[in-house]
């Protein structure tokens, strides 16, 4: 069987005729297989999802309950058959409850690994690596100059700013998703134990993180009603990006702007936000993980998606391997 024929790009997502299931469709299908909870890959309306049971809650905390028709919940590492085709999801180290989907049918073998790093994060299981046919890798960093440094010493950065200004708040723009949690942790693994102020945005997510024996420490709510600004001298704050263009952000004295994002690796794009103190802290693999990926997965054909496509391609193409793009839309960096 040829790769195409198993798997195939269209409108909605990526298509596997034989299996009649979509993985991660941008529009609503009656079979969807999701990688994980972020809302350009989990979207809700599908007649049927199948995903991790994190993923599944995940889904159901950010659009109810009624998100899909049905949910049926594979355990990692577990092969479920679809109409005769062989399904099994690997860990992908991106966000709590992530997987990369394997899908084999007549002797061929293709997995797509939804986004994924290889950085340890304690918040969600490491990243698998699958031998395979064919290997489709996301490309969010796919360029040379994205190298992630180690993301402990980011923090340490952030806890100097927080020991040389302790009357000023720290605020640290971080997706609600994946990202939040993990800078939390970092800090706790770090040996901040003072109370972190989190966003209403991220409550929801952050209890369930907790639920899942994930240790983020005390949060409480950054909230100023009941106090002044003061009660938030040299605190440090978490919230989603959005929240710190609007008028929340004013509530806290001479804040510092942080963000936790692979993008803050490029100076201007941290400078055009505003950012005072940017956090190189990415939930993708850079570029010499992607390499390195690529090579440990044996494959013989390489398929790039929503990233950058082209140098990724090139590279596969310089070292002897098969490889194109797929020109995925709808897919964006929500948890860079």
């Amino acid at each position: 069987m040829r790769a195409s024929d198993l798997l195939h790009p269209r409108p909605e997502g990526l298509y596997c005729p034989p299996g009649d299931f979509f993985i991660d469709p941008v529009r609503p299908v009656n079979r969807a297989l999701i990688t994980h909870g972020h809302s350009d890959h989990a979207r809700s309306g599908h007649r049927s999802v199948l995903a991790t049971q994190q993923t599944l809650d995940i889904m159901g905390l950010r659009y109810g309950e009624g998100f899909a028709g049905t949910t049926q919940a594979a355990a990692l590492g577990e092969t479920i058959a679809l109409n005769g085709v062989a399904v099994t999801f690997h860990p992908a180290g991106h966000v709590l409850g992530s997987a990369q989907i394997e899908v084999v049918h007549q002797g061929s073998c293709i997995v797509a690994s939804g986004d994924y790093k290889r950085q340890w994060d304690a918040t969600c299981e490491p990243f698998e690596p699958v031998k395979c046919d064919v290997f489709i890798t996301e490309a969010t960093f796919g360029l040379p100059v994205f190298r992630h440094p180690p993301d402990n010493e980011e923090i340490a950065r952030l806890l100097k700013s927080t020991a040389q200004f302790p009357d000023r708040a720290h605020l640290v723009g971080a997706y609600a998703l994946g990202k939040a949690q993990r800078v939390m942790r970092l800090l706790r693994d770090a040996g901040y134990d003072r109370p972190i102020y989190i966003h209403g945005a991220l409550a929801k997510l952050s209890d369930y993180y907790q639920s899942q024996g994930i240790d983020l420490g005390t949060l409480e709510p950054a909230t100023v009603e009941s106090g002044g600004k003061d009660d938030f001298s040299g605190a440090i704050v978490v919230g989603p990006p959005s929240a710190f263009a609007d008028r929340w952000a004013r509530r806290f004295p001479d804040p510092i702007s942080c963000f936790a994002s692979g993008w803050m690796r490029i100076r201007q794009r941290a400078k055009q936000g505003g950012v005072e103190l940017p956090l190189i802290i990415s939930d993708h693999a850079d570029w010499d993980e992607l390499t390195a990926t690529i090579r440990e997965t044996t494959a013989g054909e390489i398929w790039v998606t929503h990233g950058r496509e082209e140098a990724l391609v090139r590279w596969c193409e310089l070292e002897g391997i098969a490889a194109r793009p797929l020109h995925l839309v709808g897919y964006e960096d929500e948890g860079d």
